[in-house]
């Protein structure tokens, strides 16, 4: 290591070493801050922090009903899960797909005035004998 560099390496440490015990005192006077607020707000009796002053021209409240405050927001969708499929195995259900296909094409022309062919693959709905 050159003389130079290892100057300049003590300089940096003998800087970060001063700064050090600055940091330390910042953050320990933010904890007590913290704390001291914290049990501040502890002590405040809860009811006086409701107590409202009724004045003649005030409007009255609205209170939430247990149905509203029940109510919680729209679920939203989880997302779909890639599928970790082997190439193998894609193909395989790209196989079966296909072959799924032709079934359900197969199927419609051979019936054209069944809908439910279209619909609903080998699900055929009961028609009534006359």
């Amino acid at each position: 290591m050159k003389l130079r560099t290892l100057r300049k390496k003590i300089r940096r440490m003998e800087k970060r070493l001063q700064e050090g015990p600055k940091k330390l005192s910042k953050l320990k006077q933010k904890l007590e801050a913290m704390e001291a607020a914290k049990k501040e707000k502890v002590a405040q009796p809860k009811s006086s922090a409701r107590v409202q002053v009724e004045t003649p021209r005030s409007k009255p409240i609205a209170r939430k009903t247990p149905a509203k405050q029940a109510r919680k927001p729209a679920a939203t969708r989880k997302p779909k899960k890639k599928l970790n499929l082997t190439p193998e195995r894609r193909a395989q259900l790209a196989a079966a797909m296909k072959a799924r296909w032709a079934a359900k094409r197969a199927a419609a022309a051979a019936n054209p005035q069944n809908p439910a062919a279209d619909r609903n693959l080998g699900v055929q709905e009961a028609v009534p004998a006359p």
